[in-house]
């Protein structure tokens, strides 16, 4: 009998694991690249699984999440306007009722920053929701850190 509940139990966890990385379509990745002793762009980059897709940061009321972006503030950088994000696909939601802009497959998004001094970390979060033809995951949060040299 201990065999049985404890082979029922491996293979629970071993489920819900594959389950877990079933919903984790989106990766992101981050860097920076200077562009003079005072200025830098960081970068944030979404690279989404086939069918996956994540929206804008321009959307309107009553929508989806927007993919949004929080900067730790710093006596080291300030930002330069607001992040840059490339032409978005458009496409009717019948769920929303309305046209939503998204980026399926890879998307960079581009914050140029000020410098005070000449290295530094640039912190935030990134706030997105995943969709497919199908389901929408929860908004999700990732932190990140990108050290500008």
């Amino acid at each position: 009998m201990k065999k049985i509940l404890f082979a029922s139990v491996i293979l629970l966890f071993a489920v819900s694991g594959a389950t877990a990385q079933l919903l984790k379509p989106v990766k992101w990745q981050f860097g920076a690249k200077k562009i003079s002793d005072t200025e830098a762009v960081v970068f944030m980059k979404a690279t989404m699984n086939k069918g996956w897709y994540i929206y804008s940061q321009h959307l309107g009321e009553g929508g989806p999440i927007p993919t949004s972006f929080a900067f730790t503030p710093s006596n080291a950088y300030s930002l330069i306007g607001k992040p840059a994000e490339p032409k978005p696909k458009t496409k009717h939601e019948q769920v929303f009722d309305m046209d939503v802009a998204y980026f399926e497959n890879e998307v960079v998004f581009q914050q140029k920053v000020k410098l005070t001094k000449g290295a530094t970390s640039v912190k935030g979060t990134v706030e997105f929701m995943a969709c497919n033809a199908t389901q929408c995951l929860p908004p999700d949060e990732v932190e990140f850190t990108i050290a500008v040299k």
